[in-house]
């Protein structure tokens, strides 16, 4: 997508229709976040609500950074498993925290019910610029992911970058380490967002080139608040195309950030569709609206809408 398709709506916009009548609908998951407040608990459960009859694959629930969130993640978790028929994922880190404290974490999500996890290494805490491993705990990702294949309780997914962790010495290096990860015992791997399918394409190839044979989802960020999606896609080291900054500052002059929000999104998804892709899982930030209106884009509807349609 480049910013002239922007400037002719109409006929860009009958021409990605005519594509997403014809192409195979997606299977979908999505991401939360535990909330820290009252307020934020009816945000998550109205999300939620919102994208559960949607029938996703499996929805995640993340950790904090340096693992501020481990026990609301832990209660999120539980109760969401508890509560509805979703496939519940909790996000496991090792940041700051020994073996048996990590391992007792996951064992309650077992004795919970909660067969799948997102196993990662975690970001530093906060004020800290890099990870250091708890002096009786997991070095590194890989250590977490065998000590949890081992018990045999789980399904494991873990993170990718298709444009370099920002720690990676090099994308090589990058991808022989996630190599290392689906070697050690995970069955699927989730990327970090991106704006130009071509970056995915090129990541999914060399990863085939390198052995990898796992299924490897994209992650799809709705762009909810351009100048956030912005400052966070720089801080992870995403590449930003100059059309899309170009687009967005003339959308938000005229009060159609949203609408731009999910054509870049529909897009996305749909040149991802014809390029193979069957999964995609959505960063929703707790925030619905733009996730459902790109699902429906997509063919993603409730089933129950479609039995009334019938």
């Amino acid at each position: 997508m480049k910013l002239s398709h922007i400037a002719a709506p109409a006929t860009r916009g009958q021409h990605l229709f005519q594509r997403i009548i014809t192409m195979k609908t997606p299977r979908v998951s999505f991401e939360f976040f535990p909330p820290k407040s009252l307020e934020a608990s009816f945000r998550l459960w109205d999300t939620v609500h919102a994208l559960a009859p949607l029938e996703p694959r499996f929805v995640s629930v993340t950790y904090g950074a340096g693992g501020t969130t481990r026990e609301l993640t832990r209660d999120a978790v539980g109760t969401l498993h508890a509560s509805t028929e979703l496939n519940v994922a909790a996000h496991l880190t090792c940041v700051e925290a020994s073996r048996e404290e990590t391992l007792a974490v996951a064992d309650s999500f077992a004795r919970a019910g909660v067969s799948e996890i997102v196993a990662l290494r975690g970001d530093p805490p906060k004020g800290s610029d890099r990870f250091e491993p708890h002096a009786d705990g997991f070095a590194n990702s890989c250590e977490l992911i065998e000590a949890l294949a081992d018990t045999g309780k789980f399904t494991i997914r873990v993170g990718a970058y298709p444009e370099k962790h920002p720690e990676a010495t090099s994308r090589k290096a990058d991808i022989d380490w996630l190599k290392r990860k689906i070697d050690a015992g995970a069955a699927e791997a989730i990327t970090q967002f991106f704006f130009d399918p071509e970056t995915f394409f090129r990541f999914r190839d060399d990863c085939a080139k390198a052995g990898i044979d796992a299924p490897i989802i994209p992650g799809i960020l709705p762009i909810e608040d351009w100048s956030g999606v912005r400052r966070f896609a720089t801080a992870c080291g995403t590449s930003i195309p100059a059309w899309l900054d170009e687009a967005f500052d003339k959308a938000v002059r005229d009060g159609r950030h949203d609408l731009l929000a999910i054509a870049v999104a529909t897009e996305l998804c749909s040149d991802l569709i014809e390029g193979g892709v069957e999964d995609l899982h959505f960063y929703t930030l707790n925030k619905p609206d733009l996730t459902r209106e790109i699902c429906h884009a997509l063919g993603v509807t409730p089933r129950v809408q479609l039995q009334n349609v019938a």
